[in-house]
């Protein structure tokens, strides 16, 4: 205790040593500069205080230079620059110059007479035309701050608008673009919205066929004849001058693809090997690419008007196909030297192929989030448009030797895995007829698989699985995966003595193994706004619908077995909702909440063991091994061998904080909160031919493990820190994590101190690949 004290106040001390010290950075501060320590703006102003808002923030945007950074009056970042510049600064003050420092900002980098002049003009560009900008500086001898006030003119209001039209056809489309205009009577001006009303346009002539056009041809003109109190009209023309070919639509006039198009020699096939498919000419020396299979995903037509949103989409869904690495899409004016009333283009596509064939061999360091870690070897076969129709075949096999790491007394087992798994991607619906899907190409995936998992000490797990299912995105951010056919068949065998004893004493536990046959339907579905660079706060949400046995019920007539296998019938269902708040950089703010129920029904008594949920571990509350936790207050004997096996249950619910940052280069950080467990929510079938220690099992996982009022009391909840090394999207992760409340210690005595509380289970290091979530 002594020591602990004695630490503790060292580390206060050196805390209030470097507050005083990088408060006081004044003493540095170069004698002909004063510090710029910030910026006020004041806006005088008729208009309403709400109103006003986002004009003040606006303003607030144009002030250059920011001030050095300060966390309650201490200005850290630079502190450690001046640091920095003695005459030997030593390691550490370069170090945290290199990382946090801040070059000082003083009060000669400010051009408030420029500040004044953008802050007009913007004023202006919103309506407050005849403002005034005003500037003061309240200086003291080390410190400067400056004090904007803006006397704000009452805005010009728009009463009405018109297209000033003549006999030219485009201004019916011009017109027709205006019925979704955001112009309204009353607003004030806003050029913002002149500029966008302009760029909107433009998009739907380009919809329309109007190749040539371009928003600087439009003109808004204001008129403020008509009143005297700050109102005025505004119209709209065309600019004097606009070219011909700019008012015209253009039609295509003829399409031509080629389809192995070799981007390194510029070379094009002779017009001989040319086939027609609906009006589209497709040219190549040897069928690369059937055409009938091609056709369906260029959108534009023959005959039809020029369409620059549908060009667009028929160059993503030509790249989406996943056999071309280059997709370019040429149009070409036929006549430019005699344009009346229409204009003609040719439209040449130029594909240019992936690979076709291509070997890879990854060799692995796995974590799983079952505790198992080791290395595996896996090899992949890609065979791209194998049948001539953008279709790609892949075969990959896999084998891995691996040892429980962490898991209480099953630390040690060791596992053999190997798998082979075939997969055929065609892009487009079977058997459905050729969709045109505006936004992506969607695919259908067949699936055919086989795995085995040799487990020292317990059995040998052979599995065949097979799917027949559909993919396909919506738009940017969301994604769809149906398998209306989804196969699994499961073979227990070579169990050992130590593992049959194991199901003995747990009959919950053998029913989930004899669910051998799963057949069934699932669905997924994804919003996820991470693919979008640009958002502060992206939403990530996926939920996923899983439904067993309805189909193999009905064709067996209600009986509990099909071809002599026992089948599952159960509905599961789970969502996963991420929240991240993004700052500076690399640094994020990242919630998660996840919840997941299965209901076993009909000839199932529970989930098959592989569906059921568990919680604890590097992917889950990080502060509990794998599957220590549950169901509910349950907990197995220390010296218990099934624990793996015994903890784990048919509801979930998970909840995670992590507030991540970046250290140095490829060394990032974290802080986090973990909360969770998992629940029984239907009746441990109990034989009364067991033995009384099964009988006893039983009985305890009801009244430990059944999901009730309490639950949250029943939380496992951990707090941690973690390094992570990160290089392009490769992540090697650290994580020590502590309990903060133990759900299966007696109630009154399940809170404890992290890092301090003592006991077993204290500290919990977690070794895994990739970010938790």
């Amino acid at each position: 205790m002594k020591l602990r004290t004695t630490s503790i106040f060292r580390v206060f001390i050196l805390l209030c040593l470097t507050i005083q010290y990088a408060c006081s950075v004044g003493k540095y501060i170069p004698e002909d500069e004063i510090l710029f320590s910030g910026t006020e703006i004041i806006v005088d102003s008729e208009e309403e205080k709400r109103a006003l808002k986002p004009v003040e923030q606006e303003l607030e945007t144009l002030i250059t230079p920011a001030p050095n950074s300060d966390v309650l009056g201490m200005r850290l970042g630079l502190y450690y620059h001046y640091k920095a510049q003695k005459k030997k600064p030593g390691f550490l003050n370069k170090w945290l110059n290199k990382k946090f420092g801040e070059e000082p900002v003083y009060l000669s980098d400010v051009n408030t007479d420029r500040m004044e002049e953008l802050m007009l003009n913007r004023l202006d560009n919103r309506g407050f035309f005849y403002s005034k900008v005003a500037s003061e500086i309240d200086s003291t001898k080390k410190y400067a701050s400056v004090t904007y006030k803006a006397e704000l003119a009452k805005p010009y209001t728009l009463q009405e608008w018109k297209i000033d039209k003549d006999s030219l056809p485009i201004y019916d489309q011009i017109e027709t673009a205006m019925t979704g205009t955001k112009l309204k009577a009353g607003e004030r001006f806003d050029l913002e919205l002149l500029k966008y009303e302009r760029e909107r346009i433009d998009t739907h002539l380009k919809s329309q066929g109007y190749y040539n056009f371009n928003s600087d041809f439009l003109i808004f003109e204001a008129d403020t004849n008509r009143y005297d109190n700050r109102k005025f009209d505004l119209f709209l023309r065309l600019k004097k001058g606009t070219p011909k070919k700019s008012i015209v639509p253009y039609s295509i006039d003829s399409i031509a693809v080629y389809p192995n198009y070799s981007i390194e020699n510029d070379s094009l096939p002779q017009p001989s090997a040319i086939t027609e498919e609906n009006g589209i000419y497709f040219i190549q020396d040897e069928e690369f690419f059937k055409p009938k299979r091609l056709e369906p995903y260029i959108l534009f037509e023959k005959g039809g008007l020029y369409n620059s949103e549908t060009a667009r989409l028929t160059s993503n869904r030509l790249a989406a196909l996943g056999s071309y690495k280059f997709v370019n899409i040429r149009f070409n004016e036929t006549d430019t030297t005699n344009i009346e009333d229409k204009g003609s283009l040719n439209a040449d596509i130029f594909l240019s192929p992936l690979t076709k064939r291509s070997i890879r061999t990854e060799l692995q360091v796995l974590t799983k989030s079952n505790g198992y870690a080791g290395p595996g070897i896996s090899a992949t076969y890609n065979n791209r448009n194998i049948f001539n129709g953008g279709e790609t075949f892949s075969l990959t096999g896999d084998f891995s030797y691996e040892s429980q790491i962490s898991g209480g007394d099953d630390a040690g087992q060791t596992s053999i895995a190997g798998g082979l798994t075939a997969n055929l991607l065609l892009p487009r619906l079977v058997p459905f007829s050729p969709s045109r899907f505006n936004y992506s190409v969607p695919k259908t995936k067949i699936s055919l698989g086989g795995d085995i998992l040799l487990r020292s000490d317990y059995y040998t797990l052979t599995s065949f699985n097979t799917s027949f299912g559909y993919t396909w995105k919506a738009n940017k951010f969301v994604y769809h995966e149906l398998n209306p056919i989804s196969i699994t068949y499961v073979n227990l065998a070579d169990t050992t003595e130590e593992f049959e004893a194991i199901l003995d004493e747990n009959s919950y536990l053998r029913s989930s193994f004899e669910q051998q046959f799963i057949a069934g339907i699932n669905y997924t579905f994804t919003y996820n706004e991470l693919v979008d660079e640009n958002k502060d706060r992206p939403v990530y949400v996926s939920t996923s619908l899983d439904i067993a046995g309805n189909t193999l019920n009905l064709l067996s007539g209600g009986k509990s077995s099909v071809f002599g296998l026992e089948y599952a019938q159960y509905a599961k269902a789970d969502i996963d909702f991420r929240y991240y708040l993004k700052w500076g950089k690399e640094s994020a703010l990242v919630s998660r909440l996840y919840a997941g129920w299965g209901i076993p029904y009909g000839n199932s008594a529970t989930l098959p063991f592989v569906k059921q949920f568990y919680s604890g571990g590097p992917y889950s509350v990080r502060a509990f091994e794998i599957r220590s936790l549950g169901p509910g207050t349950f907990v197995s004997d220390e010296d218990s061998t099934s624990s793996y096996y015994d903890q784990s249950g048919n509801l979930r619910l998970e909840a995670n904080l992590e507030y991540r940052f970046p250290i140095w280069s490829y060394l990032k950080g974290a802080f986090f909160v973990d909360a969770g467990n998992v629940w029984l929510t239907s009746e441990v079938e109990i034989d009364e031919d067991d033995d009384e220690d099964s009988i006893a099992l039983s009985e305890e996982l009801m009244s430990k493990g059944t999901f009730g009022s309490d639950w949250m009391k029943e939380l496992g909840i951990g707090v941690g820190f973690g390094l992570r090394v990160d290089i392009q999207s490769f992540v090697i992760r650290f994580d020590l994590a502590s309990p903060l409340q133990v759900p299966y210690n007696d109630e009154g005595e399940r809170l404890r101190t992290p890092f301090f509380g003592g006991g077993s289970g204290n500290l919990v290091f977690n070794f895994a690949i990739g970010y938790p979530f």
